[in-house]
């Protein structure tokens, strides 16, 4: 018997890592310099491009939540969080994007790569919340 396997979780972990390891490195920016603004740039291009694809898969598997499951309200606070964590990092890649190069970060670009950090890590805890709480995507 073939199974299902949901392709969100194997896809997620790219724009996590790229994200995370881009706030990273803009917090140690000073500490570095040098090349570190242009791999904090490039860290963030993937993760939001990644994000996308994970996105996607996301909003296929929300799709399969029946409507009154207890999973839903968390999987709406999910991707609601997602949607966030996604927008401040690429306001944050914009804002220092000058369409040739990468720039270091100024002091906006800074607050929305921690913001994107901090609704990320909420984020990462409502999925846990929805595969062991609720069992969203565990075959049964």
């Amino acid at each position: 018997m073939l199974t299902r396997h949901p392709l969100h979780p194997a896809v997620v972990h790219f724009p996590v890592a790229s994200w995370t390891l881009a706030t990273i490195t803009d917090l140690a920016g000073g500490h570095f310099p040098g090349q570190s603004a242009w791999l904090a740039g490039i860290l963030l291009l993937i993760g939001s491009i990644t994000a996308m694809i994970a996105m996607l898969t996301g909003l296929i598997e929300y799709s399969g939540i029946e409507d009154g499951a207890p999973a839903l309200k968390t999987a709406t606070f999910h991707m609601s969080g997602a949607l966030s964590a996604f927008t401040f990092y690429l306001v944050s890649f914009l804002l220092r994007w000058d369409g040739k190069t990468i720039l270091p970060p100024d002091t906006a670009a800074m607050c929305f790569s921690v913001a994107g950090l901090l609704c990320l890590c909420v984020t990462g805890w409502l999925g846990g919340k929805l595969v062991y709480t609720h069992g969203t995507g565990v075959q049964k």
